[in-house]
């Protein structure tokens, strides 16, 4: 290819918004001259080769914009320490499929048992199949809309909770809510419904939800629509925090 046609073909990339291209051109000719390559197979490379950099870009930028506390995946959960957990219902839920269908995930249990860990990995897997993902404690999420409730703003920070494909809210059931903040959950979780999916972890059985909301009615509302479609996920057993500690206890005993 001459110096001439490289340039140009590096100008059209540039003006087309194919940065990977326009950087990568000469390495590519070179690869299809190694290879003997046909049209059509240099054609099919430079496009795959570019789509792989944007949809990696995108990951990355989901990723960010997601406010996911961490990015660790099914591959880092240590299944065999939470026996009566089936890992094929996980990986099932790995398959998107409640994604696709605007249903909901509930991983309910104690603390420690790795809920947060599973929701992050599952939210991770759809932020990388190119759904959109926002992670929020419930407390935290309370705290928002209260404080955009307060200058007038809760319908525009509603919006936050209500655009992405998936919502994660962690930690429900660590504080006890008052009725006012109950209700603010009440809108977030009703106006999704069957229009996104909603992952979220909880150390309290539903029956309990009454006392977490503060109203048995609002607690059933909320439970009545996050419930229609939904896995729920029970983890009941032993601690990781407490495991890793009792190991570092022995160790230095």
């Amino acid at each position: 290819m001459t110096e001439l046609v490289t340039n140009r073909i590096h100008a059209s990339a540039t003006k087309l918004g194919l940065p990977h291209l326009a950087k990568t051109l000469q390495e590519f000719t070179a690869r299809a001259d190694t290879e003997s390559m046909g049209y059509l197979e240099f054609l099919d490379l430079v496009l795959e080769e570019e789509l792989a950099v944007r949809d990696e870009r995108r990951f990355r930028t989901g990723l960010r914009l997601s406010r996911l506390p961490h990015h660790k995946t099914l591959d880092d959960y240590d299944f065999s320490f939470q026996p009566d957990l089936d890992p094929r219902k996980v990986r099932d839920l790995a398959t998107l499929a409640f994604v696709q269908a605007k249903a909901n995930v509930a991983l309910l249990g104690p603390p420690g048992v790795g809920k947060t860990h599973i929701a992050v990995s599952l939210a991770v897997t759809a932020c990388r199949a190119g759904f959109t993902v926002y992670f929020s404690t419930l407390d935290d999420l309370v705290r928002q809309l209260k404080a955009a409730d307060a200058i007038g703003r809760l319908a525009r920070k509603l919006r936050t909770y209500l655009r992405p494909h998936v919502l994660v809210i962690d930690e429900v059931g660590y504080q006890p809510l008052e009725r006012a903040e109950a209700n603010l959950v009440f809108q977030v979780i009703s106006k999704r419904y069957e229009k996104g999916s909603t992952l979220l972890t909880s150390n309290k059985g539903f029956g309990e939800w009454g006392q977490v909301f503060g109203d048995e009615v609002l607690a059933t509302a909320i439970l009545d629509r996050l419930l229609h479609h939904c896995d729920v996920v029970p983890i009941n057993g032993p601690s990781y925090r407490l495991k890793n500690r009792l190991t570092a206890i022995e160790n230095v005993a």
